[in-house]
């Protein structure tokens, strides 16, 4: 389950706001128990435990179900999710100028995948699932979502930078999870990041998320499959590259030789030689959490622009919040 700081997410806050029904919720990690089972526990009535057991189901945190007892149907109660995320608003960077370039999910310039794969549009798969030559099919730019067990996919975008700027930070995000037939809420895979060929780092996604639905997935996906996934904000800055705010790896933006190159090269991959071979998901904004493709923001110092190209970038100044 993933959350943002606002009123939309007042309730869960609220449900959340209370030691008792967080001792529910570590009981319940570790086993499924009935109402009786979590008042003798807790030491509490079952009448108390049931309005708060109400108040966690309302929230989608806790789930239900009748099951045969001693004494006729009982209810038995697990967890409904596996983790809660809580993302806050992005950092507005001072006094920086920007470029931003939103990018298809579909709009790959190269591949390489191995089954389980596919691709879908927000109405239909495209071709077949797990036949990887259907992610050459022409239907693939309009792909909502993508999906492999092992490979890569690669796009370019041009390099938006003028011969003057002095670049502060490229941003790049986007919504992805692991990849298991059906799904799985806790199969780790490593995915690694490359710009310009330059391995930037590997981070690990700890499941292919279906326990509740994707806020923007449409109706006729069905609810076994995956749902949603991480939002990732990978930052490359003159000092490192940086995951969520957590430096990832030594590289900078120096390293990518802006200056030599005119596109900007960049390569998502499940590696042959990962420790965790777990697959990718990939987002695009009909599917998932959040309303948004593969999203680059380039940071600069104003300087002399040449030849940007007006219908695929934004030039603005930022200011701090």
């Amino acid at each position: 389950m993933q959350l943002n700081v606002s009123n939309e997410y007042l309730d869960i806050f609220q449900v959340l706001a209370s030691s008792t029904r967080i001792k529910m919720i570590e009981l319940l990690g570790k086993e499924k128990k009935n109402i009786s089972e979590i008042s003798t526990a807790l030491g509490i009535s079952s009448a108390i435990v049931t309005r708060h057991i109400q108040k966690l189901e309302k929230a989608g945190i806790v789930k239900s179900e009748k099951a045969p007892g001693k004494s006729g149907l009982q209810k038995i109660v697990s967890l409904a999710v596996d983790t809660i995320e809580i993302h806050f608003p992005e950092k507005v960077y001072s006094e920086f100028m920007l470029h931003s370039y939103d990018l298809k999910i579909g709009h790959y310039t190269d591949f390489s995948v191995t089954p389980t794969c596919g691709l879908a549009t927000a109405s239909e798969i495209v071709g077949k699932s797990d036949a990887p030559k259907f992610f050459m099919d022409t239907k693939r730019v309009n792909a909502e979502l993508l999906w492999f067990s092992k490979g890569f996919v690669e796009y370019k975008i041009p390099n938006l930078y003028g011969s003057n700027d002095i670049p502060k930070m490229i941003e790049i995000s986007l919504e992805l999870a692991s990849e298991f037939p059906v799904s799985n809420n806790i199969w780790p895979s490593d995915i690694a990041f490359y710009v310009n060929d330059i391995h930037l780092g590997t981070f690990t996604v700890s499941g292919n998320y279906s326990d509740v639905r994707g806020r923007y997935t449409p109706r006729w996906w069905d609810d076994k499959f995956s749902q949603y996934g991480v939002l990732k904000h990978l930052r490359i800055t003159e000092l490192d590259t940086g995951l969520d705010g957590q430096k990832l790896s030594d590289m900078t933006l120096k390293d990518l030789k802006l200056n030599e190159n005119q596109l900007l090269t960049f390569r998502i991959a499940v590696e042959d030689n990962a420790e965790h071979i777990g697959g990718l998901t990939l987002f695009g904004e009909h599917f998932g959490n959040h309303e948004q493709n593969i999203k680059f923001d380039m940071y600069y110092e104003k300087g002399q622009v040449l030849n940007e190209p007006s219908s695929i970038s934004v030039n603005k100044k930022i200011s701090q919040k």
